[in-house]
Formats: structure tokens, sequence, C-alpha cells
């Protein structure tokens, strides 16, 4: 006979310390600012006339016309990006206010929310797999929980209550965190999740219509950002290559159903392979009646240090 299946309770599940965690990622491995009077200017202008060249080179001037036209700069991002060690390089855009938005998945914020209680992120997953242990963080599941339970209670977005978790608590590694820096600067940062996906969904304390309620109204708040990239914003997609791909393609709709236009901005993929959720909801079909697309490969760790260079030795 078959059995009645019944969804798992999970109030007994086991939680770990997060300070007793072995981690492949620190702050002390991190990207820094190179001294402000660095320019490369010479050095792009250097670059060959050929193939992605010229279109770095467009994106780079595109970014920096859209910041000195007071046009929306958003970055969706992967949690990869986070774990390359590039969080200071954009907090550096966020506060010369050249990036006016971010778009995270639900790993991005849990290893951005990880950086700013530790200062290191990115368990070994093999390793804790084995035992039952991988995910089951206190710290991590504890907090952010409680952060997204408050944003559904208060009806703010995800990002936001996250941030401000970290603010209201100083975290001793809040500089490094975008979380953190989003509140403190007051540029939006919306978190996008799939149920099931991220490692704090494991834990005793996670609501999934808490979880629903905050990441939604997120998404109705990167579509009134979306809304506005018409006449020469950027969307930049950093090594999301699904969840964020997908999002955009919905937000862009709803904007243009509701008489938004929204046809004429610029939109660029950086990755190490060229997927195509990316390629085709990013790139392709969004600015195929109007916009710029563009898409560079490469590894985060060196392509996105060169673009926050670029841009800044433009401006």
């Amino acid at each position: 006979m078959k059995k009645p299946w019944k969804p798992v309770d999970m109030s007994s599940v086991t939680t770990y310390p997060l300070q007793k965690r072995i981690n492949k990622v620190s702050v002390q491995d991190f990207a820094r600012l190179p001294e402000p009077e660095t320019d490369i200017s010479a050095f792009l202008a250097s670059l060959p006339n050929i193939l992605k060249g010229p279109d770095f080179l467009a994106l780079v001037d595109d970014i920096v016309a859209a910041h000195q036209n007071d046009k929306p700069v958003i970055v969706m991002m992967g949690g990869h990006v986070i774990k390359c060690g590039l969080s200071l390089l954009l907090i550096d855009l966020v506060k010369r206010g050249v990036i006016t938005g971010f778009a995270f998945n639900g790993a991005s914020s849990i290893h951005d929310f990880e950086i700013a209680l530790i200062g290191e992120t990115s368990e070994d997953v093999s390793a804790y797999l084995q035992t039952g242990q991988f995910g089951m963080w206190e710290e991590t599941g504890g907090l952010m929980n409680a952060a997204i339970q408050r944003a559904a209670n208060t009806g703010i977005g995800m990002g936001e209550a996250l941030g401000k978790q970290l603010v209201e608590m100083d975290a001793p590694y809040n500089a490094y965190s975008l979380l953190a820096s989003g509140v403190q600067h007051d540029v939006p940062i919306t978190v996008h999740v799939a149920i099931g996906t991220d490692i704090i969904h494991q834990h005793p304390d996670a609501n999934g219509a808490a979880i629903g309620a905050a990441s939604f109204t997120d998404f109705r708040l990167l579509t009134a950002l979306v809304k506005e990239l018409e006449g020469g914003g950027v969307v930049l997609n950093l090594g999301s290559a699904v969840i964020l791909p997908e999002v955009f393609l919905k937000a862009l709709t709803i904007a243009r159903n509701l008489g938004q236009t929204v046809s004429h901005f610029t939109a660029a993929n950086f990755d190490m392979n060229q997927q195509y959720r990316p390629v085709e909801n990013v790139v392709r079909r969004p600015t195929e009646i109007g916009g710029k697309g563009y898409t560079f490969t490469g590894h985060h760790e060196l392509m996105i240090p060169l673009l926050v260079q670029a841009i800044n030795s433009r401006l």
C-alpha cells in the first residue's frame, strides 16, 4: 500500500555555530580599491578596435553617460561575484552614485550576509553534505529568517530588511557588505529567490510565506527600477544564469504592459560562459526594438575589476 506522504517537520533540524565552519573565502583575499590617481585611460585607448574591444568601450561610455544623465544603472548578480571578492569595488561605485540599484539571487544575499557577520563565506559543500551539516548554520539561518519575517510583517523587501539587520546589529564586516551599503546609501537591493534553493530554507525558523512575501515585494520594487531604464539606462547581469534573467524579463514585461516605454537602454552580460537565458532574456530580446546589447566572456575576478576601473577612469 502507498504511504500517506506528508511534508517533513523541520522543527527538529539541528543547526551549528557559524564561527566553527571552515570557509573557502575571506575578506583578506578580496580585491582592494586602487589608488585614486590610478588612470587606465591610455590602456583603454590602446585596445584593438576589433571584436569585443569597441563593445567594451561602448558599454563603459554608456554607463558613464547614464550616471551623468541621472539614468539607472542596475546590477544583477549571482553569488560568485561576491565569492570572487569584488564587493568593495561595487560598493565604491555605489558611493560614487554610479550604481543605482542591485538585484540579487538568494545565494548573493547569503554570501554577502555571512561576509558581514564573520568576514568569511563559502563552505566546503562536499565535506559538510556527507554529515548532514551543509548549510545548517545557526547565525546565517536564524538572523536572515528573522529579518525576512520582519520584512513580511512590515511590507518591505527582503534586501532592505537584510541590510537593516546588518546595520542595526553593527555587523563587524559591514564595510564589505553590499546589503549594508545599500541601506546606508539609499540604493535599493532586491532579492529574488526560489523556495528550496538556499541554505536558509533548511533552517527550522524558515517561513515559506514570509520568504515569498518579501521576495515578491522586491520583484515589484525591481519592476519600478526597470520602468526608468528608457532613454539611456543600463542593466548589467553579472553571473546569474537562470533566476535573474527570468526575473528581469518578467519585470520588463510588466513595465511595458503598464504603458511605460522601455526600449532604448543598454544591457550587458558578464560570465565565464555565455548561457541561453542571460543572452536571450537580458541582452537580445529586451533590446531588439531600440536598445543595445553586449556579451563579455571571462572570469569575474578579472573582468569586473577591469570594468570598474574603466568606469572610474572615464568619470
